[in-house]
């Protein structure tokens, strides 16, 4: 596992959002960005549903049919001479199959790495730390994602490296999540990439 690759692609977005949406004076885009990491952690832990004692139905939503990105549900393309082709992406569906639980996941890394590259943690090489369940995991993680932000406001009373450590146990404990939800490193690299050129399209498009 190796998060340098990743990293450096998060800093790529991070530079092009931060010239599409500049900082105004006196903004705290890391708090902003800590509370982003926590709402989608409770979006993952609601794709979950391993918590919801009040509900008979507590099995992850791992699929999911959306519509297709690439031809907007339309099921093709324009071709030469305005001739329609069927979608290479849907095979002409029009819908995209997906695991909304995975989703989720991948969306949480990206705060998770732009948060690190705001407390300078980006050659730190993770190593997978596991609480008792998955409970105490989502739990233990928006802990530790509250003390960055509580740490950092008082950034006179304590040094950087306790700041940074925190965010090296968030970061641990991520990917200790990913794998008790059963994700491989392997499919978590490879959707972060294809996400990434999807967010990079979005920052061109005015989003």
């Amino acid at each position: 596992m190796n998060l340098k690759k990743l990293f450096e692609l998060q800093r790529q977005l991070d530079e092009h959002i931060e010239k599409e949406h500049p900082r105004e004076p006196g903004e705290d885009r890391l708090a902003k960005k800590i509370l982003a990491l926590q709402v989608k952690l409770g979006e993952l832990a609601n794709y979950w549903r391993g918590f919801k004692f009040w509900s008979h139905d507590q099995e992850p939503r791992t699929f999911q049919l959306d519509i297709c990105h690439a031809c907007d549900g339309r099921g093709f393309t324009l071709g030469f001479e305005n001739s329609t082709e069927d979608c290479e992406d849907c095979d002409g569906t029009g819908t995209d199959a997906t695991n909304p639980l995975f989703e989720e996941y991948v969306d949480c890394l990206y705060f998770i790495l732009s948060i690190g590259l705001e407390l300078k943690i980006e050659k730190y090489k993770p190593f997978a730390l596991k609480k008792e369940n998955i409970i105490e995991q989502f739990i233990e993680l928006n802990f530790q994602t509250s003390l960055i932000f509580t740490l950092k406001k008082n950034v006179d009373a304590v040094s950087i490296q306790k700041i940074r450590g925190r965010c090296y146990l968030v970061v641990d404990l991520f990917i200790a999540l990913g794998e008790m939800l059963g994700f491989t490193w392997e499919q978590i690299e490879e959707a972060y990439m294809r996400k990434n050129a999807v967010n990079h399209e979005r920052q061109n498009n005015g989003y």
